[in-house]
């Protein structure tokens, strides 16, 4: 299993969540590892910017775009989760990956931000490595819509995207890594998916 350094991420937590469940776990170095691995995760906490600035330094971003296109087991976590979007309030004027339209957006002012903590998690229907539960959150920014995909919302300051799922494509607001046995049952389903 490959993990894409974005620069901005925790890696030890999501290297030490794989690991417990027997995986062996290794860093992207170039972006044709990232096209042929059999799962890849792109982690990410930090600013939208900066993570995209790594991922386009490297070369990353267009193996990711061929990568998700072609439909192979990909899990984005955070920041990564918003980076399968066009852009991020976050950073006005840096594109993201754009395999879905739409704007990441700050929470209203009225709520908690960021938001830290435990929340609910609700899948429509369709989804299938996101169940119901609870999961841990660090976000100050949160996508709302995913037209195509299967969604699990959950809710501050309104409903907003916890997860989105589309074939062998798992994004997630949520630390997977950080959400105790749920979360860990959701990595073994994800890394449960055939590659080929």
């Amino acid at each position: 299993m490959l993990i894409v350094p974005t620069g901005t991420a925790n890696l030890a937590s999501v290297v030490a969540a794989f690991h417990r469940l027997g995986a062996g776990v290794r860093l992207a170095e170039r972006g044709r590892e990232i096209v042929a691995a059999s799962h890849v995760v792109l982690p990410g906490v930090g600013t939208f910017g900066a993570a995209m600035a790594r991922l386009m330094g490297r070369g990353f971003a267009e193996a990711l775009r061929r990568r998700i296109r072609e439909d192979r087991p990909t899990l984005a976590i955070c920041v990564g989760h918003q980076l399968l979007f066009a852009a991020s309030e976050e950073s006005p004027g840096v594109g993201g990956l754009a395999i879905l339209p739409g704007l990441v957006r700050r929470f209203p002012e009225e709520v908690r931000t960021p938001q830290f903590g435990w929340n609910e998690v609700e899948p429509e229907p369709g989804c299938r490595i996101v169940t119901r539960g609870w999961a841990y959150f660090a976000n100050s920014y949160r996508a709302t819509e995913a037209p195509g995909w299967a969604c699990a919302r959950s809710e501050h300051g309104g409903p907003f995207l916890a997860a989105i799922e589309k074939g062998r494509i798992v994004g997630c607001q949520f630390h997977p890594e950080l959400s105790s046995g749920w979360g860990a049952a959701l990595l073994a389903r994800f890394l449960a998916l055939e590659s080929d």
